[in-house]
């Protein structure tokens, strides 16, 4: 069981990893060029694809769900009408945000601040990487769909590709034909449609019983695609929730000062680190759950539940060493503020306690998705961030500064690796 976590954590933990390097050579394009309005260009533009696709996220975990159960049943037909249903869905909703893209735009840009110049390149990025949506969208469904199938090494190879690509294309639209923003965007779209050309070469060379001779009229079935829009609408729904409580969080830092702005997000760095590797271990729970549930084989999935604990604590207790060890020395690298590194280690015991209370909701998100407990995945989302977190930092806000942020996030989630773990006997295990 070990081994087959690891077979499937460790592509994805690669795949993780890979994101934030490639917004690390994004910026530093940008950061060499003479004006720093294209850094702010870009990070208003970026700003806006990760809460819309971040929103989209459910693409992906839902089709991964419904995959991994229909691959333990053996049901090959119904792997076949998920793959036609997921990336009819991922199409329509991208075909959506392109008819959709001005008052989007629009509204993206009321609410995000900036000087006119960076708004305008900001928008020229927009406008750009925008067409790259039925691209992005149409990997969510296939990564999903891959993982589903207990592969997660293609995601890993066509993430990886793309963000070569995209590097390589920054490089050759930048220093070679001397375009800025604008060229970090177009070399987003071409490095997404690539992913997908590779991602469809895949699936005809790898996969091709699943794309014979499907029945559209079947996959695409009312009652089948209701089922499949109920599911993803409560992970919608949680994921919007969890945007809006991280957000919040940002937002909140801001009213306090630039300064505690500046160290906040420094100090979030830990959290986002912490994420790309247990999110492997949710991942591999995502996919290995859903194939024991399909297969009905309960001493398996409680043998697989069991393992993907046994490293969420030994992962998290490693962080915790490594966050009190190196909290500093990562500071040092993030900053040459000494004044924001002294303040923000005032704050650093927070971080180091992160992993111990989040570590297990990581978990618990794959195992939910995996099981396509959608539904109660959602309502423990409202109650921790409705009824836990905000009032957790609006009555300690009083007492405890910046703070009470910090205690509402960790606070936030273990009620939510709690609650979960209290509905676990009727959402996972029934």
């Amino acid at each position: 069981m070990h081994r087959k976590i690891l077979d499937l954590a460790v592509p994805n933990i690669v795949t993780n990893i890979t994101v934030p390097l490639l917004g690390l050579v994004d910026l530093a394009m940008m950061g060499h060029l003479n004006n720093p309005i294209y850094i702010g260009a870009i990070a208003l533009g970026g700003a806006i694809f990760s809460v819309i696709y971040m929103g989209f996220g459910f693409l992906r975990m839902g089709t991964s769900g419904f995959t991994a159960q229909a691959f333990g049943a053996k049901d090959t037909k119904e792997i076949q009408y998920i793959l036609v249903r997921s990336t009819f869905v991922a199409f329509a909703l991208a075909l959506l945000l392109l008819i959709l893209q001005y008052p989007i735009q629009w509204l993206a840009f009321l609410l995000l601040d900036g000087s006119t110049e960076v708004k305008e390149l900001a928008k020229e990025y927009f406008y750009i990487r925008i067409l790259a949506a039925p691209a992005t969208l149409g990997l969510y469904a296939l990564y999903g769909w891959y993982l589903g199938l207990q592969n997660a090494k293609i995601p890993m190879v066509i993430a990886i590709s793309i963000n070569l690509i995209n590097i390589g294309m920054n490089f050759v639209f930048i220093k070679v034909f001397g375009m800025k923003s604008d060229g970090v965007a177009w070399a987003s779209v071409l490095a997404q449609y690539s992913g997908l050309i590779l991602a469809a070469l895949f699936l005809f060379s790898r996969y091709k019983n699943y794309v014979r001779i499907i029945s559209f009229n079947k996959a695409l079935q009312w009652q089948a695609l209701k089922r499949f829009f109920i599911v993803n609408s409560d992970i919608f729904i949680r994921t919007l929730l969890l945007i809006l409580t991280l957000t919040f969080f940002t937002s909140q830092s801001a009213k306090i000062s630039d300064e505690i702005l500046a160290i906040n997000t420094l100090l979030f760095q830990f959290f986002f680190i912490f994420s790309y590797f247990l999110d492997g271990f949710a991942f591999a729970g995502e996919a290995l759950v859903g194939k024991f549930k399909g297969a009905a084989d309960n001493l398996q999935l409680k043998l697989g539940i069991q393992k993907l604990f046994q490293w969420n604590w030994g992962m998290s207790i490693i962080a915790v060493f490594l966050f009190y060890l190196f909290t500093q020395p990562i500071l040092n690298l993030l900053t040459s503020d000494a004044k924001i590194i002294q303040t923000a280690l005032e704050y650093r015991y927070w971080v180091i306690l992160l992993p111990l209370t989040s570590g297990a909701a990581f978990i618990w998100d794959g195992i939910y998705i995996g099981v396509t407990a959608s539904k109660a995945m959602r309502n423990t989302m409202i109650v921790s961030s409705l009824l836990i977190f905000l009032p957790a930092y609006y009555l300690s806000l009083p007492y405890m500064g910046n703070h009470s942020l910090w205690f509402a996030l960790n606070v936030f989630m273990l009620s939510r690796s709690l609650l979960m773990w209290i509905m676990a006997p009727s959402a996972v295990f029934k």
